[in-house]
């Protein structure tokens, strides 16, 4: 279906969205939206009339990584080794947790009552993405039985947000991660 938006309102959009990618990247979920908005040459209402929530202007920014791992997951649905696809995947989403600063926050549960026009469709995606490896593992014994999708990706949310401000974040969530997959058993 084509975009029925004005060329003057795609435009801002694209500007918008391209800024916020910057603004992101270098602050992380916490950019300025006002300063988005003066990089991009627009009014602050303009910015929320494209994204009404800085919650939906996290999901923009995130969409290609986003979709990059729904991708990834279904690939590594067919490997041999269904605990370690699994692993493999929360690897990588920590990864691009940790190297896209905001995605976490973009996944992260508010609090707030799910809006069906503005809900976290990342988290979604992320959780649908990973379901099947989920289910595999826990099928194959490799994992407990009432792991569920949504509580891996809280867990690695929670890591990925605990350790954005370390002086070396990566190594800190790779740290974390497999600390919380080996549990604390020696």
């Amino acid at each position: 279906m084509p975009d029925r938006r004005r060329a003057d309102a795609l435009r801002n959009y694209s500007r918008i969205l391209a800024v916020a990618e910057e603004e992101v990247a270098a602050h992380g979920a916490g950019a300025s939206l006002e300063q988005i908005a003066r990089t991009a040459g627009v009014g602050s209402a303009t910015v929320r009339r494209h994204f009404p929530t800085r919650h939906a202007l996290l999901e923009a920014v995130s969409r290609e990584r986003i979709e990059a791992l729904r991708v990834r997951a279904r690939d590594l649905a067919g490997a041999d080794d269904s605990r370690g696809a699994l692993l493999e995947w929360l690897s990588d989403l920590v990864d691009y947790c940790v190297s896209a600063r905001g995605l976490a926050a973009a996944l992260s549960y508010d609090g707030a009552e799910v809006d069906p026009v503005h809900e976290n469709t990342c988290a979604a995606t992320m959780r649908e993405a990973v379901e099947p490896l989920v289910r595999r593992a826990a099928r194959d014994g490799t994992v407990a039985a009432d792991t569920a999708a949504g509580d891996l990706i809280t867990l690695i949310v929670g890591i990925a947000l605990a350790t954005e401000h370390f002086p070396d974040p990566a190594t800190q969530a790779d740290r974390l991660f497999r600390l919380a997959v080996a549990g604390l058993s020696p």
